[in-house]
């Protein structure tokens, strides 16, 4: 928290750690982000409804998204999502009965050169045949796969000791300060 200028800034990130957390993000999460960051849970579900990384009800371990934005359309995308439903054995937005996959239709990916694009647990995994998406699912199915695609929610897969070279409390300090210079330009009947 105290790498935010205010409790509420971290909102996002502590919708990620939840999410990382439950699979999903659960009315307990959401309430837990609301109470760190001084909002209230429908602030916190607010935000959270906004962004498609965030999800408010589970999901399976893995969640597949296959491109059909214009240039995968081209390419073959729909026919990718049909394919991808059919292996699956799920439709667009629902979860597989095993549990292991949710389905979603996506827009850009952003990997357009390799098209259709499809992502697993927002990793691209080039699968752009129906042959190597159903090799990719076999993987992953048989666990083969785990350590390159994490359960969904999980953002990095090497927990960093780094990031800011500071210590703790010359952060609090600097952030205090920084404070104190905002109140300090701003008028009082403005507080």
């Amino acid at each position: 928290m105290t790498l935010y200028p205010k409790k509420r800034s971290a909102m996002l990130a502590l919708l990620h750690l939840a999410q990382e957390q439950d699979g999903y993000l659960s009315d307990e999460g959401m309430a837990e982000v609301a109470e760190l960051t001084d909002t209230s849970p429908a602030e916190v579900r607010g935000t959270a409804s906004f962004y498609d990384m965030y999800h408010l009800e589970p999901v399976g371990k893995y969640v597949v998204g296959v491109c059909t934005n214009v240039a995968c359309l081209l390419a073959g995308g729909l026919e990718m999502l049909e394919h991808a439903s059919n292996t699956l054995g799920c439709a667009v937005g629902s979860t597989s009965p095993d549990g292991l996959f949710t389905l979603e239709e996506t827009e850009c990916l952003a990997d357009c050169d390799i098209a259709p694009c499809v992502q697993v647990n927002h990793r691209f995994v080039r699968t752009t045949t129906p042959e190597t998406f159903d090799a990719f699912v076999t993987d992953l199915r048989s666990g083969r796969r785990e350590s390159e695609v994490p359960p969904h929610g999980t953002l990095i897969r090497v927990r960093r000791s780094g990031g800011l070279r500071v210590s703790e409390q010359e952060l609090v300090s600097e952030r205090a300060a920084a404070r104190e210079a905002r109140e300090a330009r701003t008028p009082k009947e403005d507080k």
